[in-house]
């Protein structure tokens, strides 16, 4: 089989090996119950509060606004369905946007049927929700504002600090939740600058393991937990703590590369791919200019979607149709942003990590036009 050239980081990363080593680590020797008073158990408690210092750190919170659960979901729905149960006798009022990750647009779904009043709000055809739709949404029966940093299909950025201003002058007892998980690593982020109450990470966009992430919540904001019967994570998350993955997300966050100089290098990815696809006829960009570089949604029109992407995984190249959670649906954040049924039939998600090159995007525009060219005739 020829080289693998994985370009799906948006859905998961290749666990580093300075994380898989932390958590081998831990599974052999630091393997008691944090909770344990004993010898072991107290050692597992110092390796689980320096991984809680290490993501606190990273966001330049306090530990104590750090709260591990086991990834993006459950970050979001904890923080969804926390807050609005600790508010609901203050309002009735949920404002979120269209293009949400599922984990927040279910819940809202969820909590639309049990009688809330829930906003979603359309983007501008840029894929930005313009301010305007904030101002005339929140208002003073409003409980929890939730939008993402980062559109996990197209990279599009979302105005966190604005929309925390617009809370603000409102009136609204809101607790603002940004879910931050393809942002997280990526861009700096700074829950207090950014006037955010609750904000969901995840592990296995960053190089660290699956089925763990973290939740901040903002010390002085209350939510009610989903779940019962422990004292762990003071009882926000009880349960006893996944160690082994916990302290491999802190090793994956101490290793992650200098924001700012990755940034540039991903950026120049972004532009040479760009560049790449637009050289092959019927393929259009998705992702406006602007958005965060780590990824670019193009539409390879006459090819449908599944049809393209088992083509390019017979030769070893990943890539996605859009959010992994979705698996094959139409996409909802396209739809939202008004494009045409071919274009979103025809979508692809790709999305780079610190270990790609412009080899992998030669290979993949190689291919995509390869598939353009015989996929097109079959038909």
């Amino acid at each position: 089989m020829s080289k693998i050239v994985y370009l799906d980081n948006s859905a998961t990363t290749v666990v580093c090996e300075e994380a898989a080593k932390k958590a081998y680590y831990i599974m052999t020797e630091k393997y008691g119950n944090p909770s344990s008073l004993h010898t072991l158990g107290f050692e597992a408690a110092k390796e689980l509060e320096a991984a809680r210092d290490v993501i606190a750190g990273s966001l330049s919170v306090s530990p104590t606004e750090i709260f591990f659960t086991s990834g993006g979901t459950e970050s979001n729905n904890t923080a969804v369905f926390g807050a609005v149960n600790a508010l609901k006798r203050r309002g009735n009022r949920i404002v979120t946007t269209a293009i949400e990750h599922s984990s927040v647009v279910e819940a809202a779904e969820k909590l639309k049927k049990d009688g809330y009043e829930v906003i979603f709000l359309e983007p501008d055809e840029s894929g930005v929700i313009p301010k305007e739709k904030f101002i005339n949404a929140i208002n003073s029966d409003t409980i929890l504002v939730s939008v993402m940093a980062v559109n996990n299909e197209t990279g599009i950025i979302q105005p966190i600090k604005l929309v925390s201003n617009i809370i603000s002058k409102s009136g609204s007892p809101a607790l603002f939740h940004c879910d931050a998980v393809q942002a997280f690593g990526k861009v700096n982020l700074k829950p207090q600058k950014l006037g955010v109450d609750l904000m969901s990470i995840s592990s296995h966009k960053i190089h660290g393991p699956k089925g763990v992430g973290a939740l901040y919540i903002r010390k002085g904001a209350r939510i009610v937990p989903l779940h019962y019967g422990g004292e762990q994570e003071r009882k926000i998350r009880p349960g006893t703590e996944s160690l082994p993955l916990i302290c491999a997300f802190a090793e994956a966050v101490k290793v992650l590369p200098n924001i700012d100089e990755q940034h540039e290098r991903i950026s120049e990815l972004w532009e040479y791919c760009k560049e790449k696809v637009l050289e092959i006829p019927n393929v259009y960009i998705n992702s406006p200019d602007g958005v965060l570089p780590y990824i670019l949604n193009i539409s390879a029109v006459g090819v449908r979607s599944e049809t393209m992407l088992h083509y390019l995984a017979e030769s070893g190249i990943y890539v996605s149709s859009g959010s992994a959670c979705a698996k094959g649906k139409k996409s909802h954040v396209l739809t939202a942003m008004g494009l045409s049924p071919e274009r979103i039939d025809s979508a692809i998600r790709i999305s780079f990590s610190k270990f790609n090159t412009k080899g992998d995007i030669d290979i993949f525009a190689e291919k995509l036009a390869e598939g353009m060219k015989n996929l097109a005739k079959s038909r």
